[in-house]
């Protein structure tokens, strides 16, 4: 069974940093792109960050760029999310995926269903 599981999340003072980790089990994700996606109430789930299934290339969304810095472990099955400088229009409830790019845009596989909880992160200001 697929499992993916989120931790790291936490409350923050604006200017501060987290460490997200995305540990996945039940198969291997090492030979596809991940990402992490964020999502607050009432708004749709966006994109953050995506990298490689080699971990070379990189891709972020223009709200992180410059702040957030994905990185993963294949041989670990894991995903990280490393980031400072947190703003308060960062709180959200944060979720790694395997992901795919269309077009210019990086989406979930749209028939992944193994979501997990995601983790929380709370920036106050």
């Amino acid at each position: 069974q697929v499992q993916l599981v989120e931790s790291g999340g936490g409350l923050v003072q604006a200017g501060g940093s987290l460490r997200l980790s995305c540990a996945a089990s039940g198969r291997s994700f090492s030979s596809y792109p991940m990402g992490w996606f964020r999502q607050t109430p009432g708004k749709e789930r966006e994109f953050v960050a995506a990298i490689s299934w080699s971990g070379s290339s990189t891709y972020y969304a223009d709200s992180v760029k410059g702040r957030f810095t994905i990185s993963r472990d294949g041989a670990k099955n894991m995903v990280y999310l490393q980031m400072n400088s947190l703003k308060p229009e960062d709180t959200a409830v944060y979720y790694c995926a395997p992901c795919d790019l269309y077009g210019s845009r990086w989406y979930p596989w749209p028939n992944f269903t193994s979501w997990g909880r995601g983790t929380q992160v709370t920036v106050s200001s």
